[in-house]
């Protein structure tokens, strides 16, 4: 029987699922201060996708963003996600980029590390995981829990027993879809103590609607540390509720000791925010969903899933979708879905329905993964799907820890940034070097805050306002005025690159047209104009759902025209060069 801490994960983990990330620092930190005062075990302000959303999106520097926290938050630990070898990237980086990210987030206010791994791979783990130690944080080695026919009780306590070897100095159960059950909370926390007897922290989202029991049942099983967020930011791909769980534990042997009236101040100041930013919040994110238990999708990938099956303008296949991720995640072997792998999965799930067959479209990173580039898989990939993937080119797959293939990269990166004039200060060279093709346009001042669209002040009043009129097409909402409903559809507003460039309406007749297959941004072009191709060849990348996407030349030819530059936006079927 142990009094249970709690880590507060508004600032992070609450706005990932339920608002993709989108809380703007200056909403963080007039509430700062009160939260520092409650008693927290720690409090999660960053990691996961804050990086990657603040330079893309919001036009705010990440490292600013932990640098402001630290001043005002003086007494709770402040604590990161971090992604092994991954970092708070999609990709494993190189140790010395590795090492250097590490050490300056120390600097600059991580006082604990949760390191995690998609895989469960500790040879992605265990660079961080050193680095970490020497810089005096606390190490929380962190289990990526799901459920599948090799995943059990015995080998999530054999991982954590090789978390312990590297001295870590608490485990994570990170159960990100929320699938854990009472039970097996229970059963595995005991074994945990038993047969590890680190502090153990479970972290798990309220998609299933299990979460709560969970907590309960891990509490009499003795875990020390239960990850909640404040209740206008929690619940459905979220977190528990703070006050709820504390309220539920007061008066027992587990009881938090956290103030509840205080707890109640806090909740006022997020249900302001909650209401600033209740334009993004999607009905399919905010609602619990049995269903996750087959399709196991994560609360941080639930809310991008949306995201981007609405940047390809099919949220009506979404259903078809849920049912395609747990036959991907199969062929793959079960990998845990978790960053980068529910990115992996889920986005060739997309494509797969899509396209309307199956692995007719394979990012690089689905191909990188099947070669091992990202680690072992749990299972074996699927042997017809390497045949797909590889071809007879089997003896690509790797074998060894994946980071060993890497050469260092930091004093390349380092001289690039610079020649381009975006360094100003050490971090701006690790943002660059974990985002060189987004970055930039970031560290120059050119990007611009992503707009907040406040709802109406009709559908602000109106009660069944934010309501999709029909499952799936959630750009479509019934508005009530007057007692008289009306239908509106709401159309993205912004021009792809095609039609900035006026392109002929008959663009799509455009001889030898190669047409892009997706929504998406021009990663790269691998042609010039006059440049003799075969068909199939790779003519361009298309970045598009967080995944490198190869547009192939449809027949053999010369490049004739290109319609679009590197960095321009391109919509489903939109020509982007001819080739004849």
């Amino acid at each position: 029987m142990t009094r249970v801490a709690i880590t507060d994960t508004t600032f992070r983990d609450a706005h990932q699922s339920l608002i993709a990330t989108r809380m703007r620092t200056r909403d963080l930190l007039p509430i700062a201060e009160k939260m520092d005062s409650v008693g927290f075990f720690s409090l999660e302000v960053w990691g996961g996708a804050t990086f990657d959303v603040c330079i893309r999106f919001l036009n705010e520097d990440p490292w600013d963003r932990l640098r402001s926290l630290k001043e005002v938050i003086t007494e709770t630990p402040l604590q990161m996600l971090l992604r092994g070898q991954n970092l708070v990237g999609y990709r494993n980086y190189p140790d010395d980029v590795v090492i250097k990210f590490v050490e300056k987030s120390a600097e600059n206010g991580v006082d604990i590390f949760r390191i995690f791994d998609a895989l469960n791979d500790v040879r992605n783990m265990e660079i961080p995981i050193i680095a970490a130690k020497k810089t005096g944080a606390h190490v929380q080695g962190t289990i990526s829990y799901t459920i599948s026919p090799v995943h059990t009780i015995e080998t999530f306590v054999a991982f954590a027993g090789e978390l312990a070897s590297l001295e870590c100095d608490s485990i994570c159960i990170k159960d990100m879809a929320g699938l854990i059950s009472p039970h097996t909370a229970h059963d595995l926390i005991k074994a945990l103590k038993d047969e590890v007897g680190l502090p153990i922290d479970l972290h798990s989202h309220s998609t299933s609607g299990m979460a709560s029991m969970s907590y309960l049942a891990a509490s009499r099983a003795g875990v020390d540390i239960l990850d909640t967020a404040f209740s206008p930011f929690s619940g459905g791909a979220s977190q528990p509720p703070t006050e709820t769980v504390v309220a539920s534990l007061n008066e027992t042997p587990y009881d938090t000791g956290l103030d509840l009236v205080l707890l109640t101040e806090i909740k006022k100041y997020f249900a302001e925010m909650r209401w600033k930013y209740r334009s993004i919040l999607d009905p399919i994110s905010e609602t619990i969903d049995t269903s996750v238990l087959v399709h196991q999708i994560p609360g941080g990938m639930l809310s991008n899933l949306v995201s981007q099956l609405k940047e390809q303008d099919a949220m009506d296949r979404y259903d078809d979708v849920l049912l395609e991720m747990p036959k991907v995640r199969e062929d793959l072997g079960y990998p845990p879905l978790v960053t980068p792998t529910s990115q992996i999965v889920g986005t060739q799930a997309v494509l797969n329905v899509l396209m309307g067959e199956r692995y007719k479209v394979i990012p690089k990173e689905v191909r990188d993964y099947v070669c091992g580039i990202y680690g072992k898989p749990p299972a074996p990939v699927s042997e017809w799907l390497i045949s797909k993937v590889l071809g007879e080119e089997t003896d690509v797959i790797v074998t060894c820890r994946p980071a060993d293939l890497l050469k260092p990269e930091l004093a390349k990166r380092t001289r690039e940034a610079e020649e381009l004039g975006i360094v100003k200060k050490e971090e701006d060279i690790l943002t660059y070097a974990l985002y060189p093709q987004i970055a930039p346009k970031f560290l120059r001042g050119e990007a611009e805050e992503e707009e907040l669209r406040p709802a109406t002040a009709t559908t602000a009043t109106t009660a069944t306002a934010g309501v999709p009129n029909h499952a799936g097409a959630y750009n479509k909402f019934k508005v009530v005025v007057d007692g008289e409903a009306f239908d509106v559809a709401i159309e993205p507003t912004g021009a792809t690159a095609i039609e900035e460039k006026r392109l002929p309406p008959d663009a799509a007749s455009v001889e030898g047209g190669v047409r892009s297959n997706m929504q998406g941004m021009i990663l790269g072009l691998k042609v010039e104009k006059g440049d003799a191709v075969e068909k199939g060849d790779v003519v361009a990348v298309i970045e598009a759902m967080k995944m490198e996407n190869n547009l192939h030349a449809s027949q053999s030819g010369i490049v004739r025209e290109i319609f679009v530059s590197e960095g321009d936006t391109v919509g489903t079927g939109d020509v982007v060069m001819s080739i004849y």
